[in-house]
């Protein structure tokens, strides 16, 4: 009876721990880790400590009174602002959604190389970087300074204007790519059983695309909604509710929470700051619940 004998495991083939590159590929992976957490950390911290300043001043009154006047520490609310807020944004995204989305489709679908297409998309690309106060300087002097809008000057229209500018990168970029992403033998499906273009766009391929261009308008109306600068310029603040009686309140100086954390943070009266920090909590929700919504969408496009 013949036994087989194998020859003893080659000794570099075993690990150690010990070994120089091991040594080295630990300390690499720890490295990369310390940094992975110095980069969240202060987002985490930022986002705790807005919510533990925050959180304590949220109450009823918040959403249904109006701020007390310097020195008063009643009613403690900021109701205004909080529409203010909810009317510019939605105001801007009524005027962003359209051009951004018609013009991501006219990019992925009409004119896709050409040279105006490349212009367009290198024009998408540096408006993304402009600063936001540039963009609400450019609407001060195009809107409030010549008193454009039916004779008025600073106002809600105008901050929405403002930040429908600020929100046309994201829509145009993620439509163009979400239309991108479309199988092509959908198009030609549609194109072979005698549809029209226009048929094909509307009723095949916006649909097929609709998850990454809805994760866009949102991520774009999230950043809108947190922007200071631009409003600053156009929809100035009002202490007020807004005046109905002018064009819906869109034709008047409105409040918003960015711009009321702007002036109430650095008042030195305690109720005023108070009122800062739950905008800013409000906001940081907000923000917040639009960016995981938008996470959501992506992964039930994905899948």
């Amino acid at each position: 009876m013949t036994t087989t004998q194998h020859p003893p495991a080659a000794s570099g083939l075993n690990y150690n721990p010990y070994a120089p590159r091991n040594v080295w590929n630990r300390a690499m992976n720890l490295l990369a880790a310390l940094f992975s957490l110095m980069a969240v950390l202060p987002l985490v911290v930022v986002i705790l400590y807005v919510l533990y300043k925050g959180g304590g001043a949220i109450t009823p009154a918040i959403f249904t009174e109006l701020p007390p006047a310097p020195g008063l520490s009643e009613p403690m609310g900021m109701g205004n602002a909080v529409i203010g807020t909810a009317m510019v944004t939605g105001m801007a995204a009524l005027v962003a959604i359209p051009v951004g989305v018609g013009g991501g489709i006219y990019l992925a679908e009409v004119d896709k190389t050409g040279w105006f297409a490349q212009f367009i998309r290198f024009g998408v690309n540096v408006l993304a970087g402009v600063p936001s106060i540039i963009c609400g300087l450019f609407i001060y002097a195009l809107v409030v300074d010549t008193r454009i809008l039916w004779g008025e000057s600073f106002s809600a229209m105008a901050g929405s204007l403002a930040l429908a500018v600020l929100m046309l990168p994201t829509i145009v970029k993620t439509t163009d790519e979400g239309l991108k992403l479309v199988s092509q033998e959908l198009r030609m499906g549609a194109l072979g059983v005698g549809a029209s273009r226009f048929v094909t766009i509307t009723r095949v391929v916006l649909p097929a695309a609709v998850s990454p261009i809805a994760t866009g308008v949102v991520l774009g109306i999230a950043r809108a909604a947190g922007e200071t600068a631009p409003l600053i310029f156009t929809a100035l603040f009002s202490p007020f509710w807004p005046d109905w009686s002018s064009g819906l309140g869109l034709l008047a100086p409105t409040a918003t929470m960015s711009v009321q954390i702007y002036n109430f943070g650095i008042m030195p009266f305690a109720p005023q700051v108070q009122l800062a920090w739950a905008a800013a909590f409000i906001l940081v929700v907000m923000i917040l619940a639009a960016n995981l919504l938008a996470r959501w969408l992506a992964r039930f496009s994905a899948s």
